[in-house]
């Protein structure tokens, strides 16, 4: 940079003219033609070219309530191939309510009441959306109390001991882990799946107690901002710790094609390495804790304003609002700001490429070789200026 600043010094340019206008004969013409040659060999252009369109591109972006956290993700995600999309939370609203439960013929619940209380006791821990309804459900019947033992299971459920029992609450996965016979579950529960309900298997002491369907409401922009990513050429994939029932139905609504379901947080990164492994650039969209580890894993991480403390710090991009148009609009930032730079250092390559060979052979006097400069400068800041009013269509 002390090179650029040297060529293009107001001081060191009057400099150069004055010798060149007190001397005469070819050492004059030799100077005056190195003088031009330097002038116009000035790399300004092609150094302002990528920071004056990152600054505005970033800038325009946090003004849309995109808030990338360096130039270096801005760049990466316009060469996203593939997008990962967290389901609940994400896609839909995360914040669902029980709409049945159902008791099972177990010898320790003998009441819904009952049954409420220990889940919502197991569940009183955890952090996930739906143990959060569950509780909440559960405290307007009963009063939870804290489990004098917890563990969780991310993309399955929660282990607990309430008043001497173990409880388990989670999906049929979680179950089968801890030997519980699953046999005779009762047929709702694929009728509510199919309706797009999650359901929550309820087992006490290692036998099923009874079975809680949670309904969650799909975003209103999800639907148009997954036809929009798929305009844009993205390849769009739903992920989901959720069952394969639930994740179908949510996907069908929302026009997307593949789905992957009961899945862990590891099992999440792993898709994102296969996909990765095939030279794909992989964009992750989530909210929760569980979606933390894919969100630092994938090329570009974005988190959604509604998430959690731990989403949005292993996250790229941080999303103010709650839908996904967000990320339809990061990536639109994200292509145009790219655009603007190749088309600066065209310019500028251009303008070097016409006016040293001129200079070289003396068409060319320091005098329009310091305007041609200066105006190649001036334009490709102004190029960079035009991503403040540019529409961003998909």
């Amino acid at each position: 940079m002390r090179g650029v600043r040297t060529c293009c010094h107001p001081a060191l340019f009057r400099h150069l003219c004055l010798l060149v206008c007190c001397l005469e004969g070819p050492l004059s013409v030799s100077l005056q033609n190195t003088s031009a040659v330097l002038l116009a060999a000035c790399p300004c252009p092609l150094g302002l070219a990528t920071p004056a369109a990152l600054v505005v591109g970033t800038g325009r972006a946090a003004r849309q309530g995109v808030f990338f956290k360096g130039g270096v993700q801005l760049e990466q995600l316009h060469k996203t191939k593939v997008v990962l999309i967290d389901k609940t939370g994400t896609i839909t609203h995360g914040r669902p309510m029980i709409t049945d439960i159902l008791l099972t013929s177990h010898p320790s619940i003998q009441s819904q009441r009952q049954l409420l209380h220990l889940a919502g006791s197991a569940e009183l821990s955890s952090g996930h959306p739906l143990a959060r309804v569950i509780v909440e459900y559960a405290s307007q019947y009963t009063r939870p109390v804290d489990p004098t033992e917890f563990l969780s299971f991310p993309g399955q459920g929660v282990r607990a001991t309430v008043a001497g029992q173990q409880v388990l609450v989670g999906n049929l996965r979680l179950l089968k882990e801890h030997d519980v016979n699953v046999s005779g579950l009762p047929s709702c529960k694929d009728e509510w799946e199919k309706g797009g309900k999650t359901v929550a298997l309820v087992a006490i002491n290692r036998r099923i107690a009874g079975l809680i369907a949670v309904a969650d409401t799909i975003k209103p922009s999800s639907r148009s901002a997954i036809r929009h990513l798929q305009a844009l050429g993205m390849r769009v994939v739903m992920v989901s710790g959720d069952n394969v029932k639930t994740s179908n139905a949510v996907a069908r609504e929302v026009g997307i094609g593949d789905v992957l379901a009961e899945l862990t947080p590891e099992d999440k990164v792993r898709v994102i390495r296969h996909f990765q492994r095939q030279r794909y650039s992989v964009a992750m969209v989530g909210d929760g804790i569980n979606d933390a580890p894919a969100l630092a894993a994938a090329d570009v991480g974005l988190a959604v304003g509604t998430g959690t403390d731990v989403a949005l710090e292993a996250a790229d991009v941080a999303l103010i609002g709650a839908d996904l148009e967000g990320v339809v609009q990061a990536i639109l930032l994200s292509r145009a700001t790219m655009r603007c730079i190749v088309q600066s250092f065209s310019w500028a390559l251009l303008y070097n490429g016409i006016t040293i060979p001129f200079a070289a052979i003396g068409w060319l006097n320091p005098l329009l070789a310091g305007a041609a400069m200066a105006f190649s400068s001036v334009t490709v800041v102004l190029n960079a200026l035009r991503l403040k009013r540019s529409k961003l269509r998909v």
